[in-house]
């Protein structure tokens, strides 16, 4: 069962990747070496990152709607969360409205380590 899971998921992979090539999702740009990052899976939490616009919100909405048709797995919004960096209030309330989920708050435990978002804190 585990192995069919990773090949299901692969395909959100491969939209995220088909999105992207097309100019339609753009992620973050991280480190020195400007790595590209817009999609990280783990078990079974997916995460993805992206530049804050609407249009990528929108975009994100699409490919889980596809998936959802595609794989027959459902996508459960209400339990999905957004962080959002540097944008302002009603710009975060847009995005959590249309992709109707909740916002994740600062510290926040992700595999039990508290993520903090503050890097000079040891606890980071």
């Amino acid at each position: 069962m585990p192995f069919l899971f990773l090949v299901v998921v692969e395909g959100l992979t491969r939209l995220v990747r088909e999105a992207r090539r097309a100019c339609l999702f753009k992620g973050v740009e991280v480190g020195s070496s400007r790595v590209q990052l817009d999609l990280l899976q783990f078990a079974n939490d997916t995460l993805f990152f992206c530049e804050p616009s609407y249009h990528n919100m929108l975009v994100v909405k699409a490919i889980l709607k596809l998936f959802e048709l595609v794989s027959g797995l459902r996508i459960n919004f209400h339990k999905s969360e957004v962080r959002s960096v540097g944008i302002s209030q009603l710009d975060k309330f847009l995005f959590f409205k249309c992709l109707n989920c909740r916002q994740m708050n600062l510290p926040f435990k992700y595999l039990c380590m508290v993520v903090d978002g503050n890097p000079r804190k040891v606890e980071f």
